[in-house]
């Protein structure tokens, strides 16, 4: 082990709080910096990606335990579609193009960027608000925070919720990123479930769907030699302490953002994250 990668603690630090606030997949940042930054292989930094994910959303899910904001019956139906997906997306890293899939998935961040940025008009306002003010009466579920607060809401249609997460998961599988973006679109954009319980949710999914890809990745380096994992070795050395402290601070800045602050600030990073993605498949 050496200090070579010392500067990805304090790094790990700010994304890592900016993922967990955000519910996006720390690896959507961290691969392309991997990649732009330090230099790495793809296939290197997809995997090292992946396990600091596993570290800071583990971290996080902690945290949002302990807050008591984790929705486990839609989480557990997210991961009915995410995990699959996820493992078919590891298999197919194996024969597609990357630079083809995250040009793919650059445009689709963009869609979804345009669509949290985009002032809905009175009328969908009016229909949103009426999904997502529900009392505890006629609401689907209410949870009680550690605080004490009850958030009641209904998850609106769960075909779609799988359908879209279970792309997500597909991406996470073959690029790294796509599940948390596409998770928060589907709980935050779609259903307006309160963005505390829609971004610790979508932590909770990705957490788990991410440890089964990086298995799966960890494995594909592995077999390359012992010099990738010795690589990876030293790079985790500093970023995963960085990502645990980050994950903390996270969904202490989740719960002070309102929602529609936090449907801009996720336009504006779908639309870095994208430009990242466009700008490292144009690289080659």
């Amino acid at each position: 082990m050496t200090a070579e990668f010392w500067y990805m603690l304090p790094a790990g630090v700010v994304i890592a709080t900016i993922a967990m606030a955000s519910g996006v997949g720390g690896a959507t940042f961290f691969s392309p910096l991997f990649i732009l930054g330090l230099g790495l292989p793809p296939e290197l930094a997809v995997g090292s990606g992946l396990v600091v994910e596993v570290f800071g959303f583990g971290s996080g899910v902690y945290a949002y335990v302990r807050r008591q904001l984790v929705d486990y019956r839609v989480g557990g139906m997210l991961l009915s579609a995410t995990v699959p997906a996820a493992v078919a997306g590891v298999v197919i890293a194996h024969f597609a193009d990357a630079d083809i899939l995250k040009v793919i998935l650059g445009m689709g961040l963009f869609a979804v960027a345009v669509s949290f940025l985009r002032a809905p008009d009175e009328e969908e306002t009016a229909a949103l608000e009426e999904m997502a003010g529900e009392d505890p009466e006629s609401a689907e579920t209410c949870l009680v925070t550690a605080e004490g607060e009850e958030i009641c809401y209904t998850v609106c249609n769960t075909v779609e919720g799988r359908l879209i997460s279970g792309v997500g998961g597909l991406f996470l599988g073959m690029v790294s990123s796509g599940l948390g973006e596409l998770n928060g679109y589907f709980l935050l954009q779609r259903c307006r479930v309160p963005s505390s319980v829609s971004v610790a949710t979508s932590v909770f999914v990705v957490a788990i769907t991410a440890l089964i890809a990086s298995v799966g990745h960890m494995i594909q380096i592995g077999q390359g030699g012992l010099t990738g994992l010795a690589t990876m070795g030293n790079l985790l050395l500093f970023t995963v302490p960085g990502v645990v402290a980050g994950a903390q601070l996270g969904p202490i800045l989740a719960e002070r953002v309102p929602d529609r602050v936090m449907e801009v600030g996720l336009g504006i990073l779908f639309t870095i994250t994208a430009s990242l993605l466009l700008f490292e498949a144009g690289l080659h």
